[in-house]
């Protein structure tokens, strides 16, 4: 039962903060529209309510160009991805004649922020074909790409294709639970309730844990950014007062560092935290994993219908939660990812494909394109909703305080103040030395070697104050497990050089087998001993096969996942798991990361394992 008349004291606390930042409220309405003017974003900004864009039909040819086709490659983001493929598909399906030829249009994924980085080398240096245009999910990755060197691959603006609010979304019972289904809570009551680790108790809900805020990276995806500006615009006073200026006080940055110790830890999409809430769902509530994670609108929708995807590629379609998520918009503003499209102007882009995406993106803001926009569960550029779409997402149709993303000097500014702001963490790579790690991946390097590089480029994630350590684990022929503790989870400032000595000291004995269970859960107890409220505590398995040992005795798998689970609830520790190549025990690795609300990744393919574990680490 919940406990009326502790609900009914924090409305009238929220409602008196409310009546004190009336005033502002007020006059933000009319601030958002000014706001946007000379900034990044190319959000269209409805000005005048009655005066919604006519898209115009789209115009096919009577009859295909001739062969060969001009082929334009599309590289979406994660988040949008469906909507971009269903755009080629619809553009495909009618004939098309640029300059004389038929066009293909294909469509390939990447998280927002490693296509940003990868930009500055014109995608060169990824398996993925170099795109001719690029829709990342909002024009700030733009601005990031160009700020990494790819001025003269990436243009500074472009025409945005489809709209979708960032909200903060919650499980039904928990959002009825603390009154935000009825009236919507500021910023500065989110991040409030998230830093009382007492809320749920005293609402009558002690089964539900901390308040547990989930955030994706900004350093990775949009909906990260967002959270990220929202939380310096709470400390600055409004989502007005963020700029470069305020990102760099002292004062400010210090109230940001304070309210991210409420995050649980970040993830690398919206995807991730919601496979993960569904998982928990299904075992008995997703406040077991979830109290609220900023997201989309579309990723809300989705979640509702019954898609989730726990590698924000492969789609899994099952009935919907019986808690589905409300959506909530906060009341000093929510930003907007307004899904630009730009040609790149790389070299490797021809006249032909340059002339062909063009007539591409002329298709996405037609009748028919915009249609698919709806369709796919984006607004389209009238700010409107598909209305199974709002039914299923518990969208709003016209929700107040929209606002598109700041300009490049902010977005710039955030993304290099994120890893002196962010919550500290404790994380132990736990790296298996078997004699299959022996085993070659390429020309150059074995599994070991490949492994040895992917960490100590991941470790550049981390910065002074993050207290980052190494162990490895097989069984030698007295069944001992070595070698163990090879570098202290110690602040990784002062024991770096250390770290990588002894990383690059690793060998994988011939004989020595994999006591994976063991190893995981000693190392499991060992950092709950050490662990910490005000940080991220993990371990990061690397292993590349199943658990074997000379006796076929100790530590179970069951035994294991108890041992896990058990530690849970009082002092949780992440275990991600990273399958490294073919023979890696996948089940095992995905059961272990379940069991602690942390995420699986998929190194099967060995050569990946750079770009694997550096997606991973931006869980820190």
């Amino acid at each position: 039962m919940s406990n009326p008349s502790a609900i009914d004291q924090r409305r009238a606390e929220r409602a008196e903060r409310r009546r004190r930042i009336l005033i502002w409220t007020t006059a933000a309405v009319i601030v958002l529209m000014i706001a946007s003017i000379g900034t990044l974003s190319v959000l269209i900004v409805r000005a005048v309510a009655d005066q919604p864009i006519a898209f115009p039909d789209d115009e096919p040819a009577a009859a295909a160009g001739s062969d060969p086709c001009t082929e334009v490659s599309v590289l979406s983001s994660y988040e949008n991805a469906e909507m971009v493929a269903a755009l080629a598909a619809a553009y495909n399906d009618e004939p098309r004649d640029v300059n004389g030829s038929c066009v293909t249009v294909s469509a390939e994924r990447e998280k927002s922020g490693y296509a940003a980085e990868q930009s500055a080398s014109g995608f060169s240096q990824t398996s993925m074909e170099q795109p001719t245009v690029w829709m990342p999910d909002a024009s700030t990755w733009l601005a990031v790409a160009r700020d990494m060197g790819a001025e003269d691959v990436v243009p500074a603006s472009g025409e945005s294709t489809a709209e979708s609010n960032i909200v903060l979304a919650m499980p039904q019972p928990l959002a009825a639970a603390i009154g935000w289904d009825v009236e919507a809570p500021s910023w500065a009551d989110v991040f409030e309730a998230a830093a009382d680790e007492n809320l749920w108790s005293d609402l009558g809900y002690p089964e539900w844990g901390s308040f547990k805020l989930g955030k994706t990276s900004p350093v990775a995806a949009t909906s990260g950014e967002a959270a990220m500006l929202a939380s310096y615009g709470t400390a600055a006073g409004s989502l007005d007062d963020v700029s470069a200026a305020t990102i760099a006080d002292p004062a400010i940055a210090a109230a940001v560092t304070e309210q991210e110790l409420s995050v649980s830890h970040y993830m690398s999409t919206p995807e991730h935290f919601l496979w993960h809430a569904r998982q928990a769902e299904q075992a008995g509530s997703a406040a077991d994993f979830l109290s609220a994670v900023i997201v989309d609108e579309k990723s809300v929708w989705d979640y509702n219908r019954g898609i989730t995807s726990r590698d924000g590629a492969t789609r899994i379609e099952s009935d919907p939660p019986r808690e589905k998520l409300v959506t909530v918009y906060p009341t000093d503003g929510f930003y907007v990812a307004d899904n630009p499209a730009v040609v790149l102007t790389g070299d490797w882009v021809t006249d032909g494909q340059k002339a062909a995406a063009e007539d591409f993106l002329r298709y996405t803001r037609t009748a028919q394109g915009q249609q698919v926009v709806r369709e796919s569960g984006y607004r389209d550029l009238n700010g409107e909703l598909d209305a199974s779409v709002m039914d299923v997402g518990a969208l709003e149709a016209e929700p107040a305080g929209a606002r598109a993303l700041p300009g490049s000097d902010v977005v710039v500014a955030v993304n290099e103040a994120f890893p002196d702001v962010r919550k500290r963490a404790n994380v132990l790579f736990l790296v298996d030395v078997s004699g299959s790690m022996n085993d070659p991946i390429t020309d150059e390097d074995t599994k070991l070697t490949g492994a040895q590089d992917a960490i100590e480029l991941a470790l550049d994630h981390f910065t002074d104050g993050d207290n980052v350590g190494l162990a490895a684990f097989s069984q030698d022929s007295s069944g001992a497990l070595v070698p163990g503790e090879v570098s202290p989870v110690a602040d990784i400032a002062q024991t770096r050089d250390d770290f990588v000595a002894g990383l690059n000291a690793l060998t994988a004995p011939a004989d020595n087998h994999t006591p994976l269970y063991q190893a995981v859960d000693e190392a499991a107890a060992a950092m709950a001993e050490e662990w910490s409220s005000d940080r991220i505590n993990a371990i990061v398995v690397l292993s590349d096969g199943r658990n074997a040992t000379d006796s076929g005795a100790g530590t179970g798998r069951d035994d294991l996942l108890a041992d896990l689970a058990d530690l849970h609830h009082e002092t949780p520790i992440l275990v991600f798991t990273l399958a490294y190549g073919e023979d890696a025990d996948v089940e095992t690795l995905q059961a272990i990361s379940k069991a602690t609300g942390a995420h699986y990744y998929d190194a099967t393919d060995p050569t990946k394992v750079k770009s694997v574990l550096g997606d991973l680490v931006t869980s820190f």
